[in-house]
């Protein structure tokens, strides 16, 4: 029987998204709330000590803590050509990617981040990515 497991996370990141014609084109912060579902079969060899789990939620707390916040939290994410190019020099925290860094582009990354160190057994089920109260995008396996 397959068994959903949901665990959730908070991080700070500012970005800039370069050629928009709105406010969000300069540089600006966000409280992100990150979601992650993942779908397995718990394990039945109750001598392990994840005996009964799909998978241990401090294992899906290393991976997010360990990958994600180490190319998210407290950073800035601009694009590759961006017109703020430079301002590294002042700041180590600032990240370059090669996309538009929009709340869509940034999940998709994570996604590929989780996706890259979940355990054999277990699989991503959906990955929600919320940028403001009312603004959010979602990723969902089945869609993909």
């Amino acid at each position: 029987m397959k068994i959903r497991l949901t665990k959730e996370f908070d991080f700070e990141t500012a970005h800039a998204l370069d050629g928009y014609a709105g406010k969000c084109k300069d540089i600006h912060g966000h409280s992100y709330h990150l979601r992650v579902t993942v779908i397995g079969e718990p394990k039945d060899n109750c001598g392990l000590s994840d005996c009964g789990m799909v998978v241990d939620f401090g294992d899906i707390k290393k991976i997010v803590r360990k990958f994600v916040y180490e190319e998210f939290d407290h950073r800035l994410i601009l694009r590759e050509d961006s017109r703020f190019k430079g301002l590294e020099e002042k700041n180590d925290r600032i990240r370059y990617v090669s996309y538009q860094p929009t709340c869509e582009n940034m999940l998709i990354e994570i996604v590929g981040i989780i996706k890259e160190h979940l355990p054999e057994n277990v699989d991503l089920h959906s990955v929600f990515l919320r940028e403001t109260a009312n603004s959010y995008a979602e990723w969902f396996a089945a869609d993909n």
